[in-house]
């Protein structure tokens, strides 16, 4: 029995290392979840803060909210007095190349059409719908003409029109003056005719590619800009052949 109880005692060198041990720290799931989140509470759906949407955060709280949001004076009062940090929701519209978008379609577009109204919208683009509002059959190129006007115009920044090859829609946006129409079917092409060719209206065949195709493909043509000055000089001269035959 004496022996058991000496050989449990630790020796001068095991009590040495157990000293030098530091205590781990260590964070429980819910306690990590929180370290490792970026805010703990989200707003940034709304335009207004009151101090309603302030109860409950504890002091030193990090509160999401929208770029232009604003706080009454009593919520701006709690957010000092709690010191809560605002974090900064980010645009979605960074990246764009565009602000405002045209949109047409023909009866074969339709569906396509309004599908890419709501994804233009949730990147932040504006959207300006003329039509058709409908699969009902209609002529192609009285939609391609009402699209290509406006950013000839410059109403909008571009122009986006769905046949059921976007062949003719694009054959008809570009007789209008100022407008450089291209039928793309790949994310490629379409940033390719945005940074070679100054392309600004984007044509798409409604049966030639899938939804999350086209989304690439549109998203690829509003990201893009010309820049270089060797394509801008290219451009140029499409420009000066369009002006040579109208005089």
């Amino acid at each position: 029995m004496v022996q058991e109880v000496l050989d449990s005692v630790p020796t001068e060198d095991e009590a040495t290392e157990t000293a030098d041990k530091s205590p781990e720290h260590v964070l429980v799931n819910s306690l990590r979840e929180k370290a490792e989140k970026e805010y703990d509470r989200d707003e940034s759906a709304k335009s207004l803060i009151t101090e309603d949407d302030l109860r409950g955060l504890d002091f030193g709280a990090r509160v999401r909210v929208s770029e232009t949001v604003k706080f009454t004076p009593l919520a701006h009062d709690i957010i000092g007095e709690k010191q809560i940090s605002l974090v900064r929701k980010k645009s979605r519209a960074e990246g764009l190349k565009a602000r405002s978008v045209a949109i047409g379609a023909d009866h074969g577009g339709f569906p396509l059409k309004e599908q890419l109204k709501v994804f233009l919208e949730q990147l932040g683009l504006q959207v300006r719908d003329f039509g058709t509002n409908s699969t009902d059959a209609v002529d192609y190129p009285d939609f391609a003409h009402a699209v290509a006007k406006s950013v000839s115009a410059k109403h909008v920044d571009v122009g986006i029109v769905i046949d059921g090859a976007g062949i003719g829609s694009a054959m008809a946006a570009n007789k209008v003056s100022g407008v450089r129409a291209a039928a793309c079917y790949s994310p490629t092409l379409a940033r390719n005719s945005r940074e070679h060719n100054g392309a600004n209206v984007l044509t798409l065949g409604s049966g030639q590619n899938s939804f999350e195709e086209v989304k690439e493909i549109v998203r690829a043509f509003i990201t893009t800009e010309i820049a270089e000055e060797r394509h801008k000089r290219r451009v140029a001269k499409i420009d000066a052949i369009e002006r040579e035959g109208k005089s």
